[in-house]
């Protein structure tokens, strides 16, 4: 239920418009996100042609943002880096790192590629690096900040949901790679876990206060407030791979008690986020009449539907609960029902804009 300050709707990108492009939400790579995870969760309840061809259209997606990026910071970079420091939207930038973690995901898990997932994951971990002190630096230290309820925003979570993407694509190399490199990703994957929760927690609980203690209206419950639960459910699915990764790494197996505790930990405060965000989006579009249109946003609303399908059935796997397989068949049809209409909703935008040229 993140809030965003009272700014100007990013715009979706228009490849051919000088408008489109400079407007350009810095988020935009949500898109890649949300695609991934609804092709992995397809892989994972038995639609094998349809995550192979949302892995397809994400490559093109991948490739397309990193052109359209590329050629702002090139055509505008005041407003590119601009966007990098500042509160409202400078961490929509860490989904270009989640965006690369989770194709780093696909190409290991779905093409069984770990060359091309190496890579990626290495991209993956050079973007946070830059980012995370770039742009933490840049609040630290900027003389003009904005009040807590104009700056903070559930998009700030998306840093949790990068740090977790890279987790995991390290615990998926960890476990199809041998030594010198496998108790090393193990490790990688094991910190950057710990990492991601500690930072969701100073995080939420600015968040929480922000909600609870300062004026809410419709405009504010903006689409990342999906992050809430988005940024528990890739941190469930990251604690579940650890513990399928245990048996080879000493130090996981030691600490298997920790890692199952913290794993349903995360996961129970994700399925606690659900019904609670169900409430607020019908109130903000049902008793206040919110206008329902497109906005690059909405891919993170998406993203952490997907994830909660795809991190309870890894969870009931690692877990060998053997119960909670009905969530996850559940989770998988409406996440791909929110991709498709976010996915159309796009198009249509994309088409508009066009046509205005």
């Amino acid at each position: 239920m993140s809030a965003l300050p009272a700014a100007p709707a990013p715009q979706p990108a228009a490849p051919a418009g000088q408008g489109g492009l400079r407007d350009l939400s810095p988020a935009y790579f949500g898109l890649v996100m949300a695609t991934g995870i609804v092709s992995l969760a397809a892989d994972m309840q038995g639609w094998p042609l349809l995550a192979r061809a949302l892995l397809t259209l994400n490559a093109v997606q991948y490739v397309a943002l990193w052109g359209l990026y590329l050629l702002r910071a090139w055509r505008y970079p005041r407003r590119f880096f601009g966007d990098m420091v500042d509160h409202a939207r400078g961490a929509g930038y860490f989904t270009m790192v989640a965006a690369t973690g989770i194709m780093a995901s696909q190409c290991i898990v779905l093409l069984g590629d770990v060359a091309l997932g190496f890579a990626l994951w290495a991209l993956a971990a050079l973007l946070w690096v830059l980012l995370t002190y770039t742009i933490f630096t840049a609040f630290t230290i900027r003389p003009d900040k904005p009040t807590l309820d104009r700056g903070i925003s559930g998009a700030w979570l998306l840093a949790v949901v990068s740090t977790q993407a890279l987790a995991v694509s390290s615990a998926l190399l960890a476990a199809r790679i041998g030594q010198p490199l496998r108790l090393e990703l193990n490790l990688l994957a094991l910190s950057m876990w710990l990492w991601g929760g500690m930072l969701y927690i100073w995080m939420m609980a600015l968040i929480f206060y922000r909600y609870l203690f300062f004026r809410f209206s419709p405009s504010d419950l903006s689409p990342p407030y999906w992050i809430n639960m988005g940024a528990m459910a890739i941190s469930t699915l990251a604690g579940s791979l650890l513990i399928l990764n245990a048996p080879q790494a000493p130090f996981l197996v030691s600490l298997l008690p920790f890692l199952k505790g913290f794993t349903v930990f995360y996961w129970a405060s994700g399925t606690w986020w659900i019904p609670m965000l169900v409430l607020l989006g019908i109130w903000r579009h049902g008793v206040r009449r919110f206008p329902l249109r497109y906005d690059p946003l909405y891919w993170g609303a998406v993203f952490p539907l997907g994830m909660y399908a795809a991190c309870t059935w890894q969870m009931d796997k690692a877990m060998e609960f053997g119960f909670l397989d009905a969530l996850p068949r559940l989770f998988f049809p409406v996440a791909l029902l929110a991709w498709l209409l976010a996915f159309a909703g796009m198009l249509r935008s994309v088409a508009r804009q066009a046509r205005g040229l």
